[in-house]
């Protein structure tokens, strides 16, 4: 059986011993049918010397593939949390502040596993993609391996949101169930080493201006997962053709427009159902559906459950 690296022992190149980690915070996602991550924070000691490190992990098992997985793990140290957390103000929370004069530098570990269904979900191989990539994503790959991710500067970008926003609640799962899709795309390209994603295949994306207006879209349809709006709508509010938006988005993000916001949608969804404890009339209002059948319609085309039968797991 394939047995992957701790990535705390590639991070600071020797054994560290339990006693030497204090967990200072902790969440966790455990959605049936959604991506199981962890992000632990722990106390750095100052003398630790540390390299932030990146591993992806592909289990594969011919005989049981409901045991399949992908996952990702990054060590990330040196950023900063509170140490007065009944005085923390919001600019400290997970280490915001670069001011606080009782700061202290931390080691973050987050890890993030998707099972096959989720991938075919969310992350459709784009054109230039390498073969070994394609088998990832379909897991046609058929042996387990471990490989070492360049942490490039748009997957640092993405880690720093997911550890450094200030949302909470309902709001923080849909900014990270966002983010995750976008480390796993930047991961994946880094890891083959393609061109910077934005200039593949429409030339006008070699625009910073053009850029910056599809990351406004991707932002807007975020804010707005319970407002449904059409692509015309998007578009004026971001000043860009529909056609440029809908090529620039599909070449940025590696997903259509209607199957991101769709996949955002479903993906709160399954959080308001199990953490929640919401009626399945209660979550297809918060989520803009005209009727219950089609909400219901919809979250089993994207998990092969009906609402209810997640409610009783």
């Amino acid at each position: 059986m394939h047995q992957p690296p701790e990535i705390l022992q590639l991070a600071f190149r020797q054994n560290l011993m339990q006693h030497d980690l204090i967990l200072l915070q902790e969440k966790e996602q455990l959605i049936p049918g959604s991506v199981q991550y962890a992000i632990q924070r722990y106390s750095r000691n100052i003398q630790w010397n540390m390299e932030d490190t990146g591993i992806l992990v592909y289990h594969f098992e011919k005989k049981d593939k409901s045991k399949n997985f992908l996952e990702l793990k990054f060590c990330i140290s040196g950023n900063v949390y509170c140490t007065e957390k009944d005085k923390e103000c919001d600019a400290c929370k997970f280490g915001q502040s670069k001011n606080c004069p009782e700061r202290e530098e931390s080691v973050d570990i987050v890890s993030f596993r998707f099972s096959p269904a989720q991938l075919s979900q969310f992350v459709k191989p784009r054109k230039g993609n390498d073969v070994l990539t394609e088998n990832i994503l379909t897991f046609s790959h058929y042996s387990s391996f471990t490989k070492i991710l360049p942490l490039c500067g748009k997957t640092r970008n993405v880690l720093e949101s997911l550890l450094n926003h200030s949302y909470s609640d309902s709001l923080a799962n849909i900014f990270i169930n966002a983010q995750i899709q976008m480390l796993l795309l930047y991961s994946l390209d880094c890891m083959v080493g393609e061109k910077e994603i934005d200039t593949i295949n429409c030339k006008f994306l070699s625009n910073e201006a053009d850029r910056e207006k599809i990351n406004k879209a991707r932002e807007i349809l975020i804010q707005q997962i319970g407002e449904p709006i059409t692509i015309k709508e998007l578009s004026r509010k971001v000043a860009m053709n529909e056609c440029y938006l809908k090529k620039g988005f599909k070449e940025m993000f590696g997903s259509t427009i209607f199957d991101f916001y769709q996949s955002q949608r479903m993906e709160h969804a399954k959080f308001l159902l199990y953490e929640k404890g919401l009626s399945v009339t209660e979550v297809s209002v918060m989520l803009g559906y005209s009727s219950i059948s089609h909400f219901s319609t919809a979250f089993k085309k994207h998990t092969g459950l009906k609402p209810c039968e997640l409610l009783l797991r």
